[in-house]
């Protein structure tokens, strides 16, 4: 899946979503635990990205960004055999914050997720205090479900998560107003 989005003052994006290959999990690795992202996540173990890309359940994607399509992030969905159709966005990181990669990628998630595996609603948490990511989750058309209060444990106490989603409703509608990629 591969899509050129608009990000605020600079040129549009190319991104593109790949499955992630066993070979890329370091890459992955040093994104969690990078000093800018840690805050914002619950790092998996190397075990659990090797699971996740075997579990068909998941889809475990790296993000490939810019001309030269290079590595920028990756992407996790999981839910992807749900017979209730609900995906969740379980994680989304990408290494360049602000350059509208995230924005890119997400469209391109809500696509796949949608008109690829036949959502009726995509979900996510983010951590309260990530007010970046919730805006970027609310200016692409998710909605605030409700809070999880204190429902992560971190060093100094715990934080509280929002959960947001968008149902294919939405993104039909959103569809209709060129707001999201074409089908």
């Amino acid at each position: 899946m591969e899509q050129a989005a608009s990000a605020p003052a600079t040129a549009p994006v190319r991104v593109r979503l790949r499955p992630t290959m066993q070979s890329d999990i370091e890459f992955v690795l040093s994104l969690e635990r990078d000093p800018d992202n840690l805050p914002f996540i619950t790092p998996w173990e190397r075990t659990q990205h090797e699971a996740a890309i075997r579990f068909p359940d998941f889809r475990h994607f790296i993000v490939e960004a810019g001309p030269d399509l290079e590595a920028a992030g990756f992407v996790i969905l999981i839910g992807c055999r749900s017979q209730n159709q609900s995906l969740e966005l379980k994680r989304m990181v990408v290494r360049s914050k602000g350059k509208g990669t995230g924005r890119a990628a997400l469209r391109v998630v809500k696509k796949v997720s949608f008109d690829d595996l036949g959502a009726h609603r995509l979900w996510l948490d983010v951590k309260k205090r990530n007010e970046r990511a919730r805006a970027l989750y609310a200016g692409e058309g998710f909605v605030v479900e409700g809070e999880l209060r204190e429902s992560v444990r971190v060093a100094g106490g715990f934080e509280s998560m929002v959960v947001m989603s968008m149902l294919q409703a939405e993104f039909t509608q959103r569809r209709s107003q060129a707001m999201e990629l074409r089908a």
